[in-house]
């Protein structure tokens, strides 16, 4: 039997880099589908590549600025260079279904041309609310742009077949927001792989002399509170005196010459590290030795409702939290978090330090979390609802249930 061939298309990220949509690959191919994605190039990555089985078209990435006009600027090229790119996959044949993943909300245009020509369905694998992100950039920020954001993630959610939510907040949105039908949107949580993602042997160098080592792993944009995680350890090196504490933040992005500015303005060099981004084998090697993580995610309308991959992430590996007190924040981590007062430096630095000089209770969490990770958040169990979606909308089930009903009548 054919394989059933599947479209994938990201743009703010590359695969595998992006752990979502990879453990999303992993489990089509293993499922008997055909996947290609099309997506940016990573470093050193070439025009066309086959890693595990998926099959990888990538483009030159293009990123002027974080401005407006920037932004409109990286959209309509990534636009451009995405649909060069599908129409040069989709010379191996047609593809049953198409996967746009957003930021941004722009890719429907290719999912109807497709659905035209060859009758491919749409799914949306719905990351992040972009009116929110925007208003999370530019707080002042109104009108006609916001309007447009709002057209755009409309007009996404209602030319999808389905909708696949990160979480019960976002299948909300799409429901009471978009318009969607209930049993159109799904929710497939972004859970992280416990096999792969386990503490390890502690790596003493990773402490840089300090006893204490502290976390942060992800994007560095305006939004994700990397400079509040720089204050906060100023509030525990230089005004709590807590020379034994170490920072290590993993990742960058946007923000990241303005964060690592501020770490030197406010003298912190030899206490808080950037590694920029790093290979999973650096990230086992700080995960194992970090005595807690951190997410430092303000609370504004779209942190409130998302789901952070770090928090999980940080769980997996056995790191009690500290994060700001908001909805899907509380939702992931439930015990294996502390949560701070939103927005509050001077009690977020408070709070780590009060976890640190607690080796009990961070047991306790580090346990919690963990057990969490493995019988509820685990990919395992989220990706039986994602394989279900897809043999939906290509009748696999179907043909499932046909020879199931086949072999009981014989």
């Amino acid at each position: 039997m054919k394989r059933p061939r599947v479209l994938i298309i990201i743009q703010n990220l590359h695969i595998p880099f992006d752990r979502r949509v990879w453990l999303e690959c992993q489990a089509l191919v293993g499922a008997g589908y055909n996947v290609t994605v099309v997506c940016p190039k990573g470093p050193g990555d070439p025009a066309y590549q086959v890693i595990d089985g998926v099959v990888a078209h990538q483009y030159r990435g293009y990123s002027p600025g974080g401005s407006k006009f920037g932004y409109i600027a990286e959209y309509v090229y990534s636009f451009l260079q995405t649909l060069r790119l599908v129409l040069r996959a989709r010379r191996a044949g047609k593809f049953q279904v198409m996967q746009a993943c957003n930021p941004p909300d722009i890719f429907w245009p290719i999912a109807m041309l497709l659905r035209r020509i060859d009758g491919t369905r749409f799914v949306f694998d719905h990351h992040d609310l972009c009116p929110e992100l925007y208003q999370s950039r530019f707080p002042d920020a109104a009108g006609l742009p916001y309007k447009g954001l709002r057209f755009l993630e409309r007009m996404t959610h209602r030319k999808a077949d389905h909708v696949i939510s990160t979480n019960d907040s976002y299948r909300k949105i799409a429901i009471t927001r978009s318009g969607k039908a209930t049993d159109d949107v799904t929710v497939v949580r972004t859970g992280p792989d416990p096999d792969k993602l386990r503490r390890g042997q502690a790596d003493e160098s990773c402490l840089r002399g300090h006893r204490y080592l502290v976390s942060y792993i992800g994007v560095m944009g305006p939004q994700d509170g990397v400079d509040i995680v720089v204050r906060a350890a100023n509030e525990v090196v230089n005004k709590l005196g807590r020379k034994d504490v170490a920072f290590t933040l993993m990742g960058s992005g946007d923000s990241f010459d303005e964060v690592v500015a501020l770490r030197d303005e406010l003298g912190l060099a030899d206490h808080v590290e950037f590694t920029g981004r790093v290979p999973d084998e650096t990230v086992q090697r700080v995960m194992s030795t970090a005595d807690l993580g951190l997410s430092p995610d303000p609370k504004n309308p779209l942190n409130d409702v998302s789901t952070m991959n770090k928090t999980m992430e940080y769980m997996a590996y056995e790191l009690p939290v500290v994060a700001f007190d908001l909805v899907e924040t509380r939702v992931s981590a439930d015990d294996a978090a502390v949560y701070v007062e939103p927005n509050d430096v001077e009690k977020y630095g408070h709070a780590i330090v009060e976890l640190l000089d607690d080796e009990v209770r961070r047991r306790r969490m580090a346990k919690f979390g963990r057990e969490r990770v493995e019988q509820v958040l685990a990919w395992e169990h989220q990706q039986k609802a994602y394989l279900a979606v897809y043999d939906r909308l290509t009748g696999r089930d179907i043909e499932v249930g046909d020879v199931s009903a086949r072999a009981a009548g014989s």
